[in-house]
């Protein structure tokens, strides 16, 4: 397993687990569940952090290194699974 770190402008952490048949991208959020929304388009990540009407909200968005092939939040930490 190679793992490689990477920090953003907003000070999320981003962390990158290569294995032999896939790899996943690790992102603490520091946000509730329910305030974040994710959608993965081919190999693009969008983030959006904040309730619906909200003028805070907060976007970003990173580079996959394919496809996502699973997307999963749980207690404010974004797991993107890619298959190799």
């Amino acid at each position: 397993m190679n793992q490689r770190n990477s920090v953003d402008r907003r000070e999320r952490f981003l962390r990158r687990y290569d294995y032999d048949d896939e790899t996943v991208i690790a992102a603490d959020l520091n946000a509730a569940d329910e305030d974040v929304t994710v959608d993965t388009v081919d190999g693009t990540a969008i983030v959006v952090i904040g309730r619906d009407g909200d003028r805070d909200n907060e976007e970003f968005e990173f580079e996959l290194p394919g496809p996502a092939a699973s997307v999963d939040i749980e207690n404010g930490v974004l797991t993107i699974g890619i298959s190799a």
